[in-house]
């Protein structure tokens, strides 16, 4: 929109004063910070740019931090002050003490921490900040986590600097513990009031390196030729119950954090590990989602109930596909009506407009002391979606039935924890478009927007090229954030009317929330008023802590990847060029995933421009052109481990 159809003012308060402007800040690497502000066009219509604040103007704010800001210009675009921090993201950092202070990891931290007391020379520890002015800031040392370098110590500094602890308090321990020794006669007494399903045919199928096991599968050919399959989930919530230490522990944490070589568990290991996962010829308290299936996988009918089951087989993924593929091994006749009914959900889901991204994961293969002797992409096979097919179909079947419970019963509080993900914002897509038909695909809208079906086309022209990784990320980022709410929106990339998280509780704190919810309808009380607005709180809380447990996880790879190529210095790699800016080109390793920057002075042969609708560095006299999802050969030139940086140079 042209800016002189834009009416901008800057807000006035009483008496002609600047009105200050609250939000959320947020902090570049280079120490500037930017809030969206929302604002009336000429035409009345709402939107939204972000004000930009320069170092010495945001007066001790940090990233993520809520601030009032007083707006100083508008033209050529918004600008501002903080003039107050209402309420700061988080008051805890790990950094490196060196000469005294402590250096934090966080680069968006401008300055060092100042500390009392005497401290080791290169440990890593966490400190709390006590002030900070913009230029100077204190804290002191609440915990030394280790020598800095070390592979556990670098792991758990990452989980601490994103807000989660690495062990959990003396009295949660003591819970769990009491658990664990009266799991025997907790099961006795569960048993009279449960379903007991240890008679099914019943079965895990996880990573080789998975030691919570949530969810089993368990199958019943009946004699009308239909199915009986049962979903069922570890009852983590009876061990976790509100008002308990490991209750209470359990929703500030949120969810377990993923590292590259470890789990952070939600649940202490006697629960996570132990009596809450549904380990093989063991009884173990579940939540059973059993569905009646035909043929075509439909559901006929379906029951959810409290049970108790005794696994007969721990399958890996690649276990039970060796037996898919042989025809031989135990429960191949299970395993193949699974995969048989999975096939169909799946294509049905693909037919209603379901979005495929793929996976991106790479896999590690490390030493006793945590170096990186290997890394590959992972590959999905079968067995991985068979298992996420019937695990969505617990999941949306049981959101559905709560959901038509509330319609069923006019001003009841029936309501749920939703899994929702909204459509994604047209000029995003609009973005995405630019981008692909930049470097060659095809991506067009029908009736003047993009549909999933256009998406989905845009991944199948993908599959198998060697852009394939970078243009799935660039989709995925183009789409909206799923998170969880009250508020039922639906779920765009599944292409479900009604969604939620019930599969996973022993990970992830919303699954527990879905189960006593459901639990508490199944008994006939609903939630009261209270409960109501506690769990939309508890939502948003849990869609924060779910970002920073996915940054914590991301940045562990990060890490490792660096340290892998480290001793890869001089060496020569096959990439593709993952992105394109003004100072030069990011390049990925095939690979491995790992990414770094070709600087454009690096480059040397030519003067070159950044050409932003061509996502493309053009040299001025040459015309020689390195555009985004370009394959090139780089040589890595420097790895530097405290930045997490890798700098490479083109092989010509």
């Amino acid at each position: 929109m042209p800016r002189n159809k834009v009416k901008k003012t800057a807000p006035k308060g009483a008496a002609g004063e600047k009105k200050l402007l609250s939000g959320i800040v947020e902090v570049t690497r280079k120490g500037t910070g930017y809030m969206p502000w929302p604002f009336d066009t000429a035409e009345g219509k709402e939107l939204r740019e972000d004000i930009e604040i320069f170092p010495e103007k945001l007066n001790g704010a940090l990233n993520g931090d809520q601030v009032e800001v007083e707006l100083l210009s508008i033209v050529p675009r918004p600008r501002g002050r903080v003039k107050k921090i209402v309420e700061r993201a988080k008051t805890e950092f790990v950094g490196t003490v060196k000469g005294g202070v402590v250096l934090p990891d966080d680069a968006r931290f401008p300055v060092s921490i100042t500390i009392s007391g005497s401290h080791t020379e290169g440990t890593k520890v966490l400190v709390e900040l006590l002030s900070f002015d913009g230029t100077t800031a204190t804290g002191r040392v609440i915990e030394t986590i280790g020598k800095a370098g070390e592979h556990r110590v670098e792991m758990n500094a990452i989980v601490m600097e994103h807000g989660f602890k690495t062990s959990f308090p003396p009295e949660v321990e003591r819970e769990a513990a009491e658990l664990e020794k009266n799991h025997a006669r907790i099961i006795a007494s569960e048993l009279p009031k449960r379903a007991d399903y240890r008679g099914l045919p019943t079965m895990t199928i996880d990573p080789i390196t998975a030691k919570d096991f949530d969810d089993a599968l368990s199958l019943r050919e009946l004699p009308d030729g239909n199915y009986e399959v049962g979903v069922h989930i570890a009852d983590a919530s009876f061990f976790a119950r509100p008002g308990t230490a490991i209750g209470e522990e359990a929703a500030k944490r949120g969810t377990s954090v993923y590292l590259v070589d470890a789990t952070i568990p939600m649940l202490p290991h006697a629960l996570s590990a132990g009596i809450a996962s549904l380990k093989p010829d063991e009884d173990r308290l579940t939540f059973s989602a059993l569905f009646i299936l035909d043929k075509n996988a439909r559901v006929l009918k379906q029951t959810f109930t409290k049970s108790v089951i005794r696994s007969d087989k721990r399958f890996t993924y690649e276990e039970a596909q060796k037996v898919l593929d042989t025809g031989e091994g135990p429960y191949l006749k299970e395993l193949k009506a699974f995969k048989d009914l999975a096939t169909i959900m799946r294509k049905r889901r693909f037919d209603e407009g379901a979005i495929d991204f793929g996976d991106n994961e790479v896999a590690f293969k490390l030493a006793e002391d945590g170096t990186v002797l290997s890394v590959k992409r992972k590959e999905r096979i079968d067995t991985n979606w068979l298992i996420e097919e019937f695990m969505l179909l617990a999941n949306r079947e049981v959101a559905a039935y709560v959901s038509k419970l509330a319609k069923a019963v006019p001003g009841s509080n029936a309501v749920f924890l939703y899994r929702i993900h909204d459509e994604p914002k047209q000029d995003r897509i609009e973005e995405l478009g630019i981008f692909v038909r930049a470097i060659g695909y095809e991506f067009n809208k029908k009736k003047g927007t993009y549909s999933a079906k256009d998406i989905q086309g845009l991944l199948k022209q993908i599959e198998g090229k060697p852009e394939q990784h970078l243009i799935r990320t660039a989709t995925l980022r183009s789409m909206a954030k799923a998170i969880y709410t009250t508020k039922n929106l639906g779920h765009f990339g599944l292409s479900f009317e009604y969604y939620t998280h019930f599969t996973s509780p022993i990970r992830r704190y919303p699954d527990m929330l879905a189960h006593r919810i459901l639990e508490s309808h199944l008994d006939g009380h609903p939630l009261t008023n209270k409960e109501f607005g506690d769990l939309e709180k508890m939502c948003l809380t849990a869609s924060e802590q779910e970002a920073e447990a996915v940054s914590a996880e991301r940045e562990s790879i990060k890490y490792k990847l660096v340290e892998y190529m480290q001793d890869k210095v001089g060496q020569t790699f096959e990439a593709v060029i993952s992105g394109v800016t003004d100072w030069g080109l990011y390049v990925e390793d095939k690979a491995s995933s790992a990414e770094g920057l070709v600087r454009v002075r690096a480059l040397g042969d030519d003067f070159y421009n950044y050409s932003a609708k061509e996502y493309a560095l053009v040299g001025q006299k040459t015309q020689k052109k390195y555009a985004l999802g370009d394959s090139v050969r780089v040589k890595l030139i420097a790895a530097d481990l405290a930045a997490r940086q890798l700098d490479f140079e083109l092989v010509r």
